[in-house]
C-alpha cells in the first residue's frame, strides 16, 4: 500500500485519507455508538466523521471521564465494546480513570486517542502525553500507529481482542499525520495475534474433578460472578443450580446472574454482603467459583476464607485461578461452556437437606436489617421503594460508597444485566455518566442512577447530555451531605474524627432547572413513594434530591483484617 501525505484539502481520484479509513473501519466492526469529545490531534477524525454517513451516533459528553464511563454503561448493559474517542494530552490522560475502571472490571472497550504528528512525538510538543506509558498498566492491550497501512489491521485486532477472552480495553493512539495521510490500494487486515488464543472450552478431566466433587460434597455452596454475565450464561446457572439444588451466593459484580428472589439465593457475599452468604462461606466442604477473581473486599482475610472447603475454580483467564486463594479443581473457560460441560453428564445427586436447611434459618434469623429514621429518610427504605415502585424493571447504575452498598443490598435484581456499578476501582462519578451509556443502548427501559452527593458532583456536567438528547434518565442522590463511606470508617475506625467528609453542597435541584432539567427535594418518607411514582413513569430526565439520614452506617460491615464470619452490625 502506499502512503502519502498531502494537504488536507487536497483529494485525488482513488486515495484515501487516514481518517476515512478510520470511519470505514469502525463500520465493519458494526460501531453504533461513539462518545467522544474533539480536540486538535483529532480534528481529522471528526471532520471525516461530518463528512461521512457511517450509522454512528456520536455522544458528546462535556467531559472525558464522563464519556468513557458512559461507554463503560452502554458496554455492560449490551455486551458490546463501548467506543471511545478522545484528544491528545489531557483528553487522553483524563480517560485513564475510566481505562483503568474497565480494565478492574473486564469491560469491552476500545478507546482512540489523539497523538501529536510522529515527527514530534518525544519532544514535549503542545498538548504531548506518552498515552502508550501510561496506558500499559491499566490496558488489555495497547496500540501506537505510525504508519497508514497498520490502521486497519490494528483496528481490527483491536475490537478483537477487547471483546474475546477475559474482556478489557484497549487503546490505539493515532498521531495527527496518520490521520491526515492519503492512501491508495487494497489494505491488509489479516488479524496477526499468534500469541493471543484464549482458552474458552473447559477441560474434560477438570471437569470430571469437579462433577466428583459435587457428587461427595455435603455443605457445597456456589459463588457466582460477573463472569457469569459476561458469558450470558444466567440462563445455564440457573438450570445448573437447580439441578443439584446448591445454595447460592453472588460477588458485588455478580449480582443478577441468578434471580435474587429465588429461595436458594443467600445474597451478596463480602465486605457488606449478607451474614447468611458469608457463614455459607465459612462452613462450606465445596466452594465452585463461577467468574469471580476472589478480591479482598469478597474474601476478607484470606486464611478465614472458606477455611473448610475444597475450592473449584471457573474463571476465563488462567491468571486469576490460584492468585489470591488456593484452588484444588483449577478449570480455565468460559463460563457458559463449562456450565454445559458439567451438565452434559449425569451426576450422582448427594442428599445435602440438612445443609439447605440449615442455611434457610440463618437466612430467617438474620436478613439484613435497618431502623427507619423518625427525622428524614432511611436510605435503605429509599432503595426499597426505588425497587417496588419500578418493579424490580428498572437498570441501575451506582457510584461508590454507602448508596453503592444499600442499593446491592436492597434492590433485588432477577434479572441479568440489570446491575451497572464500579467495582474493582470504587471509581466516585461513575453512576450517572454510565446511566447516560446504558439508556442510550436501551432507549426503552427504565434507567435509574442512584448516587452519592459526593459522587455526582464530579460528572454533574453531563446534565447537559441528558437535557439536550431528553433522555429519560432518573437521578437519585442519596444525600447525607457527606462523603458517606468515608465518613462511616472515620467513626468506627478514626475515633469519629471527620477529616474533610463533610460535604456543604450545592443547591441540587437548582442546578438541575439551571440545565432545563425537572429537580424535586424530598425530606420525609410519607412524600417519598408518590414521588417515586411520578418521576420514574414521567417522560424525560428528572432528579430527586433525597435528604437521608445522615450519620447510617451500612451494615452487616467486616472490618478490614477480619474474616467474613467476624461481622459486626449482623443484627440491631
Amino acid at each position: 500500500m502506499k502512503v502519502e501525505a498531502r494537504p488536507m484539502e487536497e483529494t485525488e481520484k482513488g486515495l484515501k485519507r487516514g481518517a476515512d479509513i478510520f470511519v470505514e473501519s469502525l463500520v465493519e466492526q458494526g460501531v453504533d455508538t461513539i462518545f467522544g469529545y474533539p480536540g486538535g490531534a483529532v480534528l481529522p477524525i471528526y471532520d471525516a466523521l461530518y463528512r461521512s454517513n457511517a450509522p454512528f451516533d456520536h455522544v458528546l459528553c462535556r467531559h472525558e471521564q464522563g464519556l468513557i464511563h458512559a461507554a463503560e454503561g452502554y458496554a455492560r448493559v449490551t455486551g458490546k465494546p463501548g467506543v471511545v474517542i478522545a484528544t491528545s494530552g489531557p483528553g487522553a490522560t483524563n480517560l485513564i480513570t475510566g481505562i483503568t475502571d474497565a480494565m478492574m472490571d473486564s469491560l469491552p472497550m476500545v478507546i482512540f486517542t489523539g497523538q501529536v504528528a510522529t515527527r514530534v512525538i518525544g519532544t514535549d510538543a503542545f498538548q504531548e502525553a506518552d498515552v502508550i506509558g501510561l496506558t500499559t498498566p491499566i490496558t488489555k492491550y495497547n496500540y501506537q500507529v505510525t504508519s497508514l497501512k497498520e490502521l486497519p489491521r490494528v483496528i481490527k485486532e483491536a475490537f478483537h481482542i477487547a471483546t474475546t477472552g477475559r474482556k478489557g480495553p484497549v487503546v490505539i493512539d493515532i498521531p495527527k499525520n496518520v490521520s491526515e495521510e492519503f492512501a491508495s490500494g487494497t489494505y491488509d487486515t489479516t488479524v496477526r495475534l499468534p500469541g493471543y488464543q484464549p482458552t474458552t472450552k473447559p477441560n474434560p478431566l477438570q471437569i470430571r474433578r469437579l462433577q466428583e466433587a459435587l457428587s461427595t460434597a455435603e455443605r457445597p455452596v456456589l459463588l457466582a460472578g460477573a463472569g457469569v454475565l459476561f458469558a450470558e450464561a444466567s440462563e445455564e446457572l440457573r438450570k445448573f443450580v437447580k439441578k443439584y439444588q446448591l445454595p447460592v451466593v453472588t460477588t458485588l459484580l455478580g449480582l443478577g446472574s441468578f434471580p435474587g428472589s429465588d429461595p436458594l439465593f443467600l445474597g451478596m457475599a463480602g465486605m457488606h454482603g449478607t451474614y447468611t452468604a458469608n457463614m455459607a462461606i465459612y462452613e462450606c466442604d465445596l466452594l465452585i467459583n463461577i467468574g469471580a477473581r476472589f478480591d479482598d473486599r469478597l474474601t476478607g482475610a484470606v486464611q478465614h476464607f472458606a477455611p473448610k472447603a475444597k475450592v473449584a475454580h471457573i474463571d476465563i483467564d488462567p491468571a486469576e485461578i490460584g492468585k489470591n486463594i488456593t484452588t484444588q479443581i483449577p478449570v480455565v473457560a468460559d463460563a457458559k461452556e463449562a456450565l454445559n460441560a458439567l451438565m452434559k453428564e449425569e451426576v450422582k445427586k448427594k442428599d445435602h437437606q440438612d445443609w439447605l436447611d440449615h442455611l434457610q434459618k440463618k437466612k430467617a434469623k438474620y436478613p439484613l436489617w435497618y431502623e427507619r429514621s423518625k427525622e428524614s429518610i432511611s436510605p435503605q427504605w429509599l432503595i426499597e421503594q426505588v425497587y417496588r415502585i419500578s418493579k424490580g424493571e428498572a437498570i441501575v447504575t451506582t457510584d461508590v460508597g454507602q448508596h453503592q452498598m444499600w442499593a446491592a443490598q436492597f434492590y433485588t435484581f432477577d434479572k441479568p444485566d440489570k446491575w451497572v456499578t464500579s467495582g474493582g476501582l470504587g471509581t466516585m462519578g461513575f453512576g450517572f455518566p454510565a446511566a447516560i451509556g446504558a439508556q442510550l443502548a436501551k432507549p426503552d427501559e427504565m434507567v435509574v442512577a442512584i448516587v452519592g452527593d459526593g459522587g455526582f458532583q464530579m460528572t454533574i456536567q453531563e446534565l447537559s447530555v441528558v437535557k439536550e438528547r431528553n433522555l429519560p434518565v432518573k437521578i437519585i442522590i442519596v444525600n447525607n451531605e457527606a462523603l458517606g463511606m468515608v465518613r462511616q470508617w472515620q467513626e468506627k475506625f478514626y475515633e469519629e474524627r471527620y477529616s474533610e467528609s463533610i460535604l456543604q453542597n450545592p443547591d441540587f435541584v437548582k442546578i438541575a432547572e439551571g440545565y432545563g432539567i425537572k429537580g424535586y427535594r424530598v425530606t420525609k418518607e410519607e412524600d417519598v413513594p408518590a414521588l417515586l411514582e411520578e418521576v420514574l413513569y414521567s417522560d424525560g430526565p428528572a432528579l430527586i434530591d433525597c435528604r437521608v439520614e445522615k450519620l447510617e452506617c451500612v451494615y452487616p460491615m467486616v472490618a478490614p483484617g477480619k474474616g467474613n464470619h467476624e461481622m459486626i452490625g449482623v443484627t440491631k
